[in-house]
Formats: structure tokens, C-alpha cells, sequence
């Protein structure tokens, strides 16, 4: 029987009720507004509380469990709210839900009361640095682990999108710290890798900096970790004495690190460098992070396009520390 026929059976038979659509399978049934609203509610009602010890004040804090989607599409059901719905649907209308219960998107709000006043002069910096002066992003990249994968990645039939398996189980050959200095400029970047980060391996790594520009002002922009402070040895009102006071520091408000460029060099030392990285050894390791950063040197220095626009996140009221 053609679908013509089967129409004009159907007309014949039912009139126009006859021609709309008939339930097919494969397609979830449509619910109204309110059917909708009800499921996202199910989504946001906690099921109990977990005593998570107790706040510095003595209280004793707790946080809500919320549920699954298994858990909403089953509740629903059983609150008769639908006789029947399944698990995608149920994860496609709180998708598309004007509220997500299920979806958390972070942001870092910095407590400094300075947090205007220190962001302009940095981007000022960044945007508009001074005739003939330096800026500098310093910061450390700590506890760079070298992972020995037990097997190799496995390539062939069966591999999911053309991309590889990897087994999970690893060996672990210790760790090594970068520290390292992004121009703002020309993208040029100074490191030094080792094993620890103390106060002493900054000074001597501010004395590969300061060979490194041995003219002119130098603005180090940097966060607010303890040895980038003076501490009991005044280690950098010493070390500006040694190089003509032409280190100016400039600190990045509290809980606010990201505004540090070489931020953004970490992130591309980590995807392009080390995540797909297998090292057997720390040598190895300190090898692989000293020839990448040595290779963007030479052939990919580059300044980043810098736009900040985290005014509006500040807001006026205080938010606790």
C-alpha cells in the first residue's frame, strides 16, 4: 500500500482526526510547561544533608545531596508527575531549562580590597609599559610529575573516533619545579627547572633574569606567594641593591593569580609538552621541559593578545574571604 492510499484510508476512516500524527517509536512523548518546571524542581530538591565536620567558629557544616538524573526520572514517576519518561529525556529538558540544577559553572572572585587599583596598573603594564622598560611575568609550575605509562597507547581497530586508548596505570619518577619568566612584549620566556622552590632557588633564578636584562627597569609581575616577599633576609630589597634598583614588583590581588600571563604559557607548556608526555626519569623530564620552552624561543615567541573584562564579576558587595 502506498502512503497515498494509507492517508486517504485514514481520512476515510477517522476524517481529520485521522491525519495527525500517530505515536512512533523512538520518539519521547512532548510534556507541557508545568510537566517540565515540576521535573527541574525534582532536580533542585535535595534528598538529605552530609555532615562535613565543623567551621572554624565551632558550627557544624553541612551540604545537600542532590540527586540523579536516574534518581529524578524515577521519583518523577513515582510522584505519578508522568506515568513514563526516560533518562534522556529527563537530561534534555533540564538542558534546556532557563534553570540547571545539574550543570555548575565556577568563577574565582578575589577578597582584595585593592582589586581595581591592582589590576589597572597590571594591565596598564600589559597594554601600555613604558618606553624603553621590561615586563615580566614570573610564577612557579610545581610538582610537574614524571609518569612512566606501564603499556603504550594502543592505535587499531576498536579505538573510539580515530584517537587512542591509553591504560591508566602509570609509574611515578618524582617531580620537578619550573620557574619561569614570560616577556610580555616579544613572549620570550627565561626557565630554570629543579627540584625545589624556595626562597633561594627564586633568588638565583632572578639572577638569570637580571643577566638576561641587564638594562634598563624591569617591572616583575607576579602573585602573592611567600617568597615573593622580603621575609626575615630582605632577600629582594638585597637583591634590588645589587642590580641598581631597577626591579620594580608588582603583585597580582589575592586569589586573583590568573592575571599573570605566564599563566597562560603553563597551559600550553602542560597540553602541548606534558600531557602526552611518558617520561622514565626526572633528567628526562627536566630534558622535555627545557627543550620545548628552548624551542618556543626560537621559532613560536609570541606576545598574547591580552582583554580583561572581570570588572563586572567584582562586585560591590564583599563577598567572605
Amino acid at each position: 500500500m502506498s502512503k497515498v492510499e494509507r492517508w486517504r484510508r485514514r481520512f476515510l476512516d477517522k476524517r481529520l482526526k485521522g491525519l495527525g500524527d500517530l505515536p512512533r517509536r523512538g520518539h519521547a512523548p512532548k510534556f507541557g510547561s508545568v510537566t517540565r518546571c515540576e521535573i527541574i524542581a525534582l532536580a533542585c530538591e535535595p534528598i538529605g544533608q552530609k555532615n562535613t565536620g565543623k567551621d572554624k567558629s565551632g558550627k557544624e557544616k553541612y551540604i545537600p545531596i542532590t540527586r540523579t538524573i536516574e534518581q529524578v526520572r524515577q521519583k518523577a514517576i513515582a510522584r505519578r508527575i508522568v506515568p513514563q519518561i526516560g533518562w534522556t529525556t529527563v537530561q534534555r529538558i533540564l538542558s534546556q531549562g532557563d534553570i540547571r540544577p545539574h550543570l555548575v559553572r565556577g568563577w574565582l572572585h578575589s577578597p582584595d580590597p585593592k582589586f581595581r587599583e591592582k589590576v589597572t596598573e597590571i594591565c596598564e603594564l600589559y597594554l601600555n609599559p613604558p618606553p624603553g622598560t621590561t615586563v615580566l611575568c614570573i610564577d612557579e609550575m610545581t610538582g610537574v610529575q614524571a609518569t612512566e605509562h606501564r603499556f603504550p597507547d594502543h592505535w587499531g581497530p576498536g579505538t573510539p573516533r580515530g584517537c587512542p586508548r591509553r591504560e591508566w596505570e602509570y609509574k611515578r619518577h618524582g617531580t620537578q619545579t619550573v620557574i619561569a619568566a614570560f616577556d610580555v612584549l616579544t613572549g620570550h620566556v627565561v626557565a630554570t627547572c629543579g627540584e625545589t622552590r624556595k626562597g633561594e632557588d627564586l633568588v638565583r633564578f632572578m639572577g638569570e633574569v637580571a643577566a638576561e636584562y641587564p638594562k634598563g627597569t624591569v617591572h616583575i609581575i607576579w602573585d602573592n606567594l611567600n617568597i615573593h616577599f622580603d621575609g626575615p633576609t630582605k632577600r629582594w630589597l638585597q637583591f634590588n641593591r645589587r642590580n641598581d634598583e631597577r626591579f620594580v614588583f608588582h603583585y597580582t590581588p589575592k586569589h586573583a593569580s590568573w592575571v599573570n600571563q605566564v599563566e597562560l604559557f603553563f597551559s600550553i607548556v602542560h597540553r602541548q609538552c606534558l600531557r602526552h608526555g611518558d617520561f622514565h626519569s626526572k633528567d628526562e623530564l627536566r630534558t622535555a621541559l627545557l627543550g620545548f620552552i628552548a624551542l618556543w624561543n626560537q621559532e613560536r615567541a609570541h606576545p598574547f593578545r591580552w582583554k580583561f573584562s572581570g570588572y563586572p564579576l567584582q562586585g560591590e558587595d564583599k563577598l567572605a574571604a
